[in-house]
């Protein structure tokens, strides 16, 4: 008997329109239509108000309508990609903020699988992994450690398009080991519990 699919949520940290982290993404979607047993589905946390206990538990709800929507997806899933930019040697705002919503009790991350993946310059954004994993031990996510995936955005030859979309077929290829390395982790987690 086949498994159930592994479904897999996909938070950018980036806002910007042509954001490569979320680029990244969209490849990972593509990608993952040629993968049995993955699902991907995108989670924009752009409209997420700034973490503020005090939009806490008002009008019979516990969280504000967004953050609702939000932490019901990651219940939902399995696992997780981050594609985390590197803003001052850490994440962005924007991907901690969602991170620490859905931290709020009960923490709604605990005991899933997850991936990163970065991209910009030098390192390919590859620091904000070492902070991302370290918030990820208090939520008891289970990161996989192969293969690393930082992509140096502006070095030839081109990695993305005028519209922010992967185009270098190496970085696809080293993408889609991601995602069949955290399908496998999430697999083997899935079938020890």
């Amino acid at each position: 008997m086949a498994s159930a699919p592994v479904k897999i949520v996909a938070l950018s940290g980036s806002l910007r329109k042509g954001s490569y982290h979320s680029g990244l993404i969209r490849a990972a979607i593509q990608l993952s239509a040629a993968i049995d047993g993955i699902e991907i589905d995108f989670a924009d946390i752009s409209t997420l108000p700034f973490i503020n206990t005090d939009l806490e538990n008002q009008n019979g709800v516990a969280y504000p309508p967004v953050v609702e929507a939000l932490r019901k997806k990651i219940v939902e899933a399995d696992a997780f990609l981050f594609a985390s930019p590197e803003y001052n040697y850490s994440l962005s705002p924007v991907l901690k903020n969602a991170i620490d919503w859905a931290s709020r009790p009960p923490n709604v991350w605990a005991g899933k699988t997850a991936a990163i993946i970065s991209t910009g310059g030098g390192f390919g954004g590859g620091r904000s992994h070492y902070h991302l994993r370290q918030v990820g031990v208090f939520l008891d996510l289970h990161f996989i450690n192969k293969p690393e995936f930082v992509l140096n955005a502006f070095q030839p030859p081109a990695k993305y398009n005028a519209d922010g979309d992967l185009i270098d077929e190496d970085a696809k290829t080293q993408l889609k080991d991601v995602l069949l390395s955290l399908q496998a982790f999430t697999l083997r987690l899935r079938s020890n519990n």
